[in-house]
């Protein structure tokens, strides 16, 4: 959202399709929007393609619901417990997705664990921004972009239940290439952006 507020400003007339980022390509190969972000490299036939960075994800649990439902005891403190998120336990715990698409919580566990095959209790938030709210009312824990999560983490509202690993997704806009002052617009807007908020 933040890539796109100045050219809101100026009356650049947007409609914006959430997906997950893996199906982002389909709408544009359909011919159903002029770009998308995804996660794949590969550019369509007509289409350019330019390399945003990576988003990093973590995973978040609000603390009163990690110290109920993840904790276990410290060695050497009777009573310090730690909640964090192992190979033992993610089983124990619904997941909020963002929808049955999503195998970003399957993908994080499986390989901040080192496990071939994942199995999550899950729900379905279709909206980051929903899920990180879902999260903060304990509905469970959740793979998120840490742009989104690491001011609650900050403020205590949220922790990272994973803190030794980090999930980086590689993003890429692709958008018909086409003498277009929109979408010059949108593809400088979406680099500047990334610049400063994704990891080269």
């Amino acid at each position: 959202m933040q890539a796109l507020t100045e050219l809101a400003r100026q009356g650049l007339p947007m409609e914006i399709i959430t997906d997950d980022q893996d199906f982002t390509h389909g709408w544009l190969r359909e011919g159903q929007v002029l770009g998308c972000v995804t996660t794949l490299k590969q550019a369509l036939r007509g289409c350019k393609v330019v390399a945003l960075g990576a988003m990093e994800y973590v995973a978040v649990a609000a603390p009163a619901f990690a110290q109920s439902r993840l904790s276990k005891p410290v060695p050497g403190g009777p009573r310090g417990r730690e909640a964090m998120l192992t190979a033992h336990n993610f089983h124990d715990i619904p997941f909020v997705a963002f929808n049955r698409k999503d195998d970003m919580q399957s993908e994080f566990v499986s390989k901040a664990f080192g496990l071939k095959r994942v199995t999550l209790n899950q729900l379905f938030v279709p909206s980051s921004e929903g899920q990180v709210r879902a999260v903060l009312a304990g509905w469970g824990a959740s793979v998120v972009p840490r742009l989104l999560a690491q001011g609650l983490i900050d403020q205590g509202l949220l922790i990272n239940v994973a803190p030794t690993y980090t999930l980086p997704i590689q993003l890429y806009w692709h958008c018909w290439n086409l003498e277009s002052e929109v979408l010059d617009a949108l593809t400088a807007a979406l680099k500047q952006s990334s610049a400063l908020s994704l990891v080269p």
